[in-house]
């Protein structure tokens, strides 16, 4: 990611940059020491002590994360009268319109006013002491005798249930009001759901269901105790049953596993999630869904036989060897009509080369989530092979390296050659993001993908425009962006179209090679754009997306696996 320096916003600018770390495959000076150590052998016991290629996790600090079960929550939809639903939560999401009350001080929406009338006024009484308006974000759980459910807990929806947000929110508060309760079996209505169509039912069960799963899930795999969450069932009431709805729940399930996933890589640090081990995530995911993947992991001979030296440039510093990683979906029956390319960023730490990350902001401590755009699409990959879509062949590509400091490191100044054969002068070593990328999308291209996303956390600069929780989206094709935008109304994950004005590429230009790696802060997003375009060929439709904003959340300091719902939604989208 670009660098970072004196402050958040320049921070993030510095950690955007291109970080490069070696000349490798340079037409105009091949420097033989440096190719030496950069390409070593499939096992070299000197200098980096017999690493491996296939190296798994670093011993750094001994640290392994614990094996925890993975999250199972029950989801269930049900045809019953929420008076007589038993469990621990009765969990009813109110607008403030439903809080209306008559002149006797009672609710007159039909399903408060039959719960209140079961316990004698309590619950109009209650939640006037309580101050609940429905606004959104507040909640209150209450106990009271008179009803099958232990408790039951308002959620306020606010004013407006036009947006799945709300209804995200909503299963994020019955995951809290839960977790408060040690609640294990939670049912959720709305107080009014009449007005829904069966489309809107659908997605907007997915919304809760998801945002009480998310808002379920705890990263602890890195703590000396963990307490397993006490949720182990949801029932949704007051949208009907049928096999439509629970399809769609499992489609729910299997995308939040893949969202999992993608925070899990992102949170694990850096000297866990290796290049080696991110490697190790891909084999995983080809090996559990082995009728619909394949997988193919390229070392750095391999690499080099490919010409990849923009990539091999930014790994040459490195103790821990590249890694990169193709994954391949095909239905196992049926004809393809689509192709499909989604390239993630996999910088698994980035202290960015020389031009290395200094200063209050800097974001070094961070930098392990530089591989985002990579987790992104590796979660991507374990939804696509639960959910098995028809008709449409998915290349997944990440080409995974570390930016470090060393010798055998690539320095400002040098000239690396990528793998379509065009020369790139690296005027910033914390610019390497890019550089990766570059070898990527034109190796993507060559397996015939007609489409590609790339993601990745690049620029600083793309915070500053949309702030925390919007990615930028880039792209010459009005159609491939109108296919991005509408899967994310659906994900509900926020993007933003940004321009690619092609004036700009006139600082990239350089006077002793085909292009630099960067063209100043001044639209450092737009530039870090037109640059990976120089890499993707002109017949395939391609869309950048810089999430260097919404990888992170800075409040949970946590990963919050943006870019896998979304992506799932367009592969979806393009399937027969």
């Amino acid at each position: 990611m670009a660098a970072i320096v004196a402050s958040f916003t320049s921070s993030l600018l510095i950690s955007s940059f291109p970080s490069t770390s070696s000349l490798i495959l340079t037409k105009l000076r091949p420097n033989p020491l440096l190719g030496h150590h950069s390409f070593l052998p499939k096992l070299s016991c000197h200098r980096f002590h017999c690493r491996k290629l296939m190296a798994t996790r670093a011993n750094l600090g001994l640290t392994n994360p614990v094996e925890i079960d993975p999250l199972k929550i029950s989801l269930t939809v049900k045809d019953v009268d929420v008076a007589e639903w038993k469990g621990d939560l009765l969990a009813v999401g109110v607008t403030e319109k439903d809080l209306t009350k008559d002149d006797s001080s009672k609710f007159q929406n039909s399903i408060l006013k039959k719960l209140d009338s079961l316990l004698g006024g309590l619950l109009a009484e209650a939640s006037a002491e309580e101050d609940f308006t429905g606004k959104a974000g507040q909640s209150t759980v209450l106990r009271f005798p008179g009803l099958e459910s232990k408790r039951v807990g308002l959620i306020g929806l606010g004013s407006q249930t036009s947006s799945l947000a709300v209804f995200r929110s909503l299963g994020e508060a019955v995951a809290s009001a839960a977790k408060t309760a040690q609640a294990s079996n939670v049912a959720v209505v709305l107080a009014s759901s009449e007005e829904l169509s069966s489309e809107s039912k659908l997605n907007t069960i997915a919304a809760v269901a998801s945002g009480t799963i998310l808002g379920t899930y705890e990263d602890n795999r890195f703590k000396s105790e963990t307490k397993k969450p006490s949720l182990k069932s949801l029932d949704i009431i007051g949208f009907g049953t049928g096999a439509e709805l629970e399809q769609k729940l499992k489609f729910v399930q299997d995308v939040c596993s893949g969202v999992i996933l993608g925070k899990e890589l992102v949170n694990a640090p850096a000297n866990v999630l290796t290049p080696g081990a991110l490697a190790e995530e891909a084999s995983k995911i080809a090996s559990t869904f082995t009728n619909v993947f394949t997988v193919n992991i390229l070392n750095e001979e391999q690499c080099k036989e490919l010409k990849m030296g923009s990539y091999l440039g930014v790994a040459a510093a490195s103790a821990n060897p590249p890694h990169f990683i193709h994954l391949c979906y095909k239905p196992s029956t049926g004809p393809v009509k689509a192709k499909l390319g989604l390239v993630g960023k996999g910088l698994t730490f980035d202290s960015g080369g020389y031009n290395i990350k200094t200063g209050p902001g800097c974001l070094i401590e961070l930098m392990k989530f530089d591989m985002g755009g990579s987790a992104a699409v590796l979660g991507a990959a374990k939804a696509i092979g639960q959910i098995k879509p028809p008709g449409v062949e998915v290349h997944f590509v990440v080409a995974a390296c570390e930016n470090m400091i060393s010798g055998t490191g690539m320095r400002p100044g040098d000239i690396v050659t990528a793998s379509n054969g065009k020369t790139i002068e690296v005027n910033n070593t914390d610019a390497e993001g890019r550089l990766t990328l570059a070898d990527a999308l034109v190796y993507t291209c060559k397996q015939g993908a007609e489409k590609i996303i790339d993601l990745a956390t690049l620029t600083g600069a793309c915070i500053v425009a949309l702030g925390p929780s919007i990615a930028g989206i880039f792209t010459p094709s009005d159609d491939l962006a109108k296919e991005v935008l509408s899967a994310s109304e659906v994900s509900g994950e926020k993007f933003w179209r940004m321009p690619l004005e092609e004036s700009y590429w006139e600082s990239m230009k350089s006077g002793v090679a085909d292009m630099v790696n960067t063209g100043g802060r001044q639209g450092g997003a737009i530039t870090a754009a037109l640059f990976l375009k120089q890499f993707v060929d002109e017949k395939v439709q391609w869309l950048h997306i810089d999430m260097a904003g919404p990888v992170w959340n800075d409040k949970k300091h946590a990963a919050t696996g943006f870019g896998v719902s979304t992506l799932v939604e367009w592969v979806l989208k393009n399937s027969s």
